[in-house]
């Protein structure tokens, strides 16, 4: 089997870029890959470009060797948009190489260890409050807002959710790790800011009681002090965890030391080389794997790894249903999952973008037990939602700027 064509797709998801690699051979079997970033598509797309030389001939099946070649060859540059590149591209080889055997990829990498992974309602808010016009939904206007948000949540099923700090009827999130502009490098949280969340997860927790868990995203809002506070505030309402995106593992170990909170990081790391300094430190109580940042076979390199350190880890899923899928095959190959992310709002074409759709019961997602990741992706759609950079919304203070 050889390769003979590799191409890509950069859909316009609304608020962000989806992107997709398309592999074809010269049996007929095509494998697809999902490697979004929000930021920096076209660099993705570029590398997959250059990468293509070596690639286009070889046999895809043996995905550790080629791999590797993609691996030599980008390795001046480790991480980021090539590894971003390179982790499309190994979804799309193993998925190919499923198909050829006839297996699931869960299969092909010995599982099922489960027939469902319990999945949680991301973005729960975060969405609707920046973008209800594209979504159709009501806007988060007010706490009330909130609460029927989280009534609905339970409503429909679900067991958790993870939000981000809204800030109501501002249409926006509180944004200090990703705004722009003079003044606002600095990362700390305002006196006010502490109050509005402990509002903010108890109107939450209110609206759905004790038995679903609340998860609250700071990204890289803050640094060590801003988080420390944060954590300390939260410790009143049993969170299933605080995530925090730090790259110093030591201050983020001193978080974890200064509260009762739990604590969840890694989605934005690469590879064991970045998750062994905070596995050996034990930096967080569960570990975030992002697949489509990864690609498969080192996602699960990965989660065998904190496995090794008594670890738990999530699926990071800020993505579409193929990365879904993907994530699902890979919490069915794991003995160690906490449980998986998934955005339930989002456009109104979505279901449309790829030839399945995950299937929810009850807060769990059944994995996938077909040929391959489960679905592939719908070209005409695709090309019906093309990407123009001209789309990035300009984000000032997590207010959406066009």
């Amino acid at each position: 089997m050889k390769i003979t064509n590799i191409e890509t797709f950069i859909v316009d998801a609304g608020w962000r870029p989806w992107m997709f690699v398309k592999v074809e051979t010269d049996e007929g079997i095509t494998g697809w890959g999902e490697c979004s970033d929000g930021r920096s598509p076209h660099g993705i797309e570029g590398t997959i470009r250059d990468l293509k030389p070596i690639l286009i001939g070889e046999d895809p099946r043996p995905y550790e060797m080629r791999f590797q070649d993609m691996y030599r060859a980008t390795r001046q540059s480790p991480g980021g948009i090539a590894a971003k590149a390179l982790a499309g591209l190994d979804c799309a080889f193993i998925d190919i190489k499923a198909k050829a055997l006839g297996l699931s990829v869960a299969e092909l990498f010995g599982g099922p260890t489960r027939e469902k992974v319990r999945v949680y309602w991301s973005h729960c808010g975060s969405s609707r409050v920046r973008h209800s016009d594209i979504l159709g939904t009501p806007p988060i206007d007010s706490w009330d807002a909130v609460t029927a948000l989280g009534k609905e949540v339970k409503e429909r099923g679900f067991t958790a959710l993870k939000t981000n700090i809204l800030l109501p009827g501002q249409g926006a999130t509180f944004g200090g790790g990703f705004s722009g502009g003079v003044g606002t490098t600095d990362q700390w949280a305002p006196k006010w800011l502490i109050p509005h969340i402990e509002k903010l997860i108890g109107t939450f927790r209110d609206a759905v009681g004790d038995d679903i868990d609340i998860n609250l995203d700071l990204n890289f809002h803050f640094k060590t002090e801003g988080a420390m506070r944060i954590a300390k505030v939260l410790e009143q309402f049993d969170m299933l965890w605080l995530e925090i995106d730090m790259y110093d593992h030591i201050s983020l170990r001193q978080i974890k030391d200064s509260t009762t909170t739990k604590i969840c990081t890694g989605e934005n790391l690469f590879y064991m080389r970045d998750y062994i300094p905070y596995f050996e430190n034990h930096s967080a109580d569960m570990f975030m794997i992002d697949v489509p940042w990864n690609g498969f076979s080192q996602s699960k390199k990965i989660g065998d790894l904190a496995e090794v350190y008594q670890h738990n880890v999530a699926p990071h899923n800020y993505y579409s249903h193929m990365s879904s899928f993907i994530s699902a095959n890979l919490c069915a190959s794991l003995a160690n999952v906490r449980i998986m992310e998934i955005d339930i709002d989002d456009v109104p074409w979505k279901d449309d973008l790829t030839t399945a759709q995950p299937e929810i019961i009850d807060g769990y997602m059944t994995v996938p037990s077909v040929p391959g990741w489960g679905a592939d992706l719908n070209e005409e759609v695709a090309l019906a939602h093309p990407w123009h950079e001209s789309s990035l919304a300009v984000t000032r203070s997590g207010y959406k700027v066009m």
